[in-house]
């Protein structure tokens, strides 16, 4: 059941938003060689906390820190911890941040220093793919259009798409109905309605799809330790197409 979202519980939502934003603009400056993933969580965390939310993914289902940091092979999940960042990696940050009771998810990925055409030409396309995916959203639409518009950037440029990790509805927890795959799937028959609150997420590799989990019960890589990129906004469906709600 895919709930729909009040006017009120949607600014709830934005607000968590205009913060989970305001982190992953903060780690633009932050994100430099020598700083390690912990002291990156630390500094989410503490400006999460400044602003009257709490990090959603601290003790989410055991997980142990405020944000997921994931670098190069590393898909999503990383755990912050001693890892000190380094020239050339491409770092993702996921954030959640929870307002009254309301969620918020927005990831990005960095590229710190120079890196090579083709891990840029990913990062950008897969930036583009979230963006492609959104520009189809209004209420009517099938969901699965959403998926088809996202997947067929990852088909022209050659990419895996990860198949096992999805995007999701969001609102009193943090992964709601329904789930938002990244490829075309002809079960997914959910008519997108007005007031619908979903967390839209594209995750390619430069190679192959296939992906492991590391011993950590967390950290999510690509099997043939290609390069992974990642993007997500938190939008609010409407009736003439979409608002995004984790800021731009």
């Amino acid at each position: 059941m895919v709930s729909i979202k009040t006017k009120e519980e949607i600014e709830k939502i934005n607000i968590a938003g205009t913060v989970v934003y305001n982190v992953l603009e903060l780690m633009k400056t932050s994100i430099k060689p020598g700083i390690t993933t912990e002291k990156l969580n630390e500094i989410a965390d503490k400006y999460i906390r400044d602003n009257k939310c709490t990090p959603s993914f601290l003790n989410y289902d055991g997980y142990p820190k405020s944000v997921c940091i994931s670098i190069n092979d590393e898909v999503v999940h990383g755990i912050p911890g001693k890892r000190k960042i380094k020239n050339g990696d491409i770092v993702k940050v996921d954030v959640g941040a929870c307002y009254k009771g309301y969620h918020a998810d927005s990831a990005r990925t960095y590229i710190v220093g120079k890196t090579t055409n083709e891990i840029k030409e990913l990062v950008e396309n897969t930036e583009k793919a979230l963006y492609k995916g959104l520009s189809v959203i209004k209420e009517g639409i099938k969901l699965n259009e959403v998926s088809k518009a996202i997947e067929s950037v990852a088909k022209e440029k050659g990419y895996g798409v990860i198949r096992e990790l999805t995007g999701h509805g969001i609102g009193t927890v943090v992964h709601e109905d329904p789930y938002i795959f990244n490829y075309e799937n002809d079960e997914s028959e959910l008519i997108l309605k007005e007031g619908m609150t979903l967390a839209i997420e594209p995750m390619f590799s430069l190679k192959k799809r296939h992906i492991w989990m590391l011993e950590d019960g967390w950290t999510i890589t690509t099997q043939d330790g290609s390069v992974a990129a990642h993007f997500e906004h938190t939008i609010v469906v409407t009736k003439e197409g979409y608002k995004i709600l984790t800021g731009e």
